[in-house]
């Protein structure tokens, strides 16, 4: 199949998810066409099989603000067009899906028939999708969609509640591609960050307010009270200069590393004994998904997606948003005790399997295959 995908390109989960998915695909033998305003983060390279195509977007004097989703639109008919694409397959409700209902009309009028499939992940629902300017352009996108995915039970059955939805949404959940994400050996990398035997706590995400990055700094502040460690961030955002202090005024600076947005994110999750994701809005939790897969069990928040993957007692422990107290507790007790502590590395590595790429991407092309039928 000729597959178009379209995302954001930035350092999130459906850009990630798009990404990944994209590679894999090609990897099968199949054509992907990633269209986004720039070259996607997860996309290192582009080669057999994958092609990028820029939304460059000029600002004509009389607009305020610059016309992407015309740009969008536009791209997507040319593509489209041109390159003879079997599907389009849109990650992020706004303003993609509503951008490929419009170049599907567009194309229609020159006889193309364009199948398109839309993948809901997140804050395109249960944040701006909500905003009554936009949920209009949201509702008849999704409905006009020749198919709809959603990363979790939750983030469906949110999408219903909300929306008056006539579309059937089917339930794929995210994955994880173990190919990458599993334990390596870097026991130098663990002798340099923790060269007392302290432990390795992670924390990954884009560092927005409803990530709760400073319940991290305060769960880690209690723990390494009682167990020396070190707090390793991966990722950056708007919350991380707010952060830095706050790792000043608790005196727990010296025990933490922002490493920003490396690449070679499975690397630091190899070295990891615990991963923290104190999450206020979390539809998945791809990022926790990645640490399970590295064998790496999860102290999160009980919000929204997360009890999907994360097994209360079992994988690692949950806890209501905002409860450092509880998420410390917890993981104290599963560092305190290296027995225990294997057991939940285990159960988190059997948990993660049930994600496998390649059992999701089965999914994904069955959905292809149906509409383009």
């Amino acid at each position: 199949m000729k597959i178009g995908i379209v995302c954001y390109p930035t350092y999130g989960g459906s850009g990630v998810l798009a990404t990944e998915l994209g590679k894999a695909l090609a990897r099968k033998g199949h054509e992907i066409h990633f269209i986004s305003s720039s070259l996607p983060v997860r996309l290192d390279s582009v080669g057999t099989n994958i092609f990028f195509h820029e939304v460059s977007v000029v600002n004509y004097p009389l607009f305020e603000y610059p016309p992407y989703e015309l740009a969008l639109i536009s791209r997507l008919v040319d593509v489209v067009k041109y390159e003879k694409l079997d599907i389009l397959h849109v990650h992020y409700a706004i303003p993609h899906a509503f951008a490929a209902f419009a170049a599907k009309q567009i194309l229609a009028g020159m006889g193309i028939s364009i199948p398109v499939v839309t993948t809901l992940h997140g804050t395109d629902i249960t944040l701006v999708g909500k905003d009554p300017l936009y949920e209009p352009a949201v509702t008849y996108s999704i409905n006009h969609s020749d198919a709809v995915t959603a990363v979790s039970s939750y983030l469906k059955n949110e999408t219903c509640q909300f929306f008056d939805i006539k579309k059937d949404i089917k339930i794929i959940y995210n994955f994880v591609d173990f190919n990458r994400f599993s334990k390596k050996k870097k026991d130098h990398f663990k002798l340099a960050i923790a060269p007392a035997g302290e432990k390795i706590i992670v924390h990954t995400s884009n560092f927005r307010r409803v990530k709760r990055v400073e319940d991290v700094v305060t769960t880690f502040k209690l723990i390494n009270d009682k167990i020396p460690s070190k707090l390793l961030f991966i990722g950056d955002g708007p919350e991380r200069a707010r952060i830095e202090q706050l790792c000043r005024t608790l005196l727990v600076a010296d025990d933490v590393r922002f490493l920003g947005k490396i690449e070679a994110v499975e690397e630091v999750l190899s070295v990891a004994d615990l991963f923290l994701l104190p999450s206020e809005q979390e539809s998945f939790g791809l990022a926790a998904l990645e640490a399970m897969a590295c064998q790496v069990p999860v102290i999160s928040s009980d919000a929204e997606g997360l009890p999907e993957i994360n097994v209360q007692g079992v994988t690692g422990f949950m806890s209501p948003v905002g409860d450092v107290e509880s998420m410390a507790e917890n993981a104290l007790y599963i560092l305190s005790d290296p027995e225990i502590h294997m057991k939940f590395k285990e159960a988190a590595y059997h948990q993660a399997q049930r994600f496998d790429l390649d059992k999701i991407m089965l999914q994904y092309e069955e959905v292809y295959q149906s509409v383009i039928n």
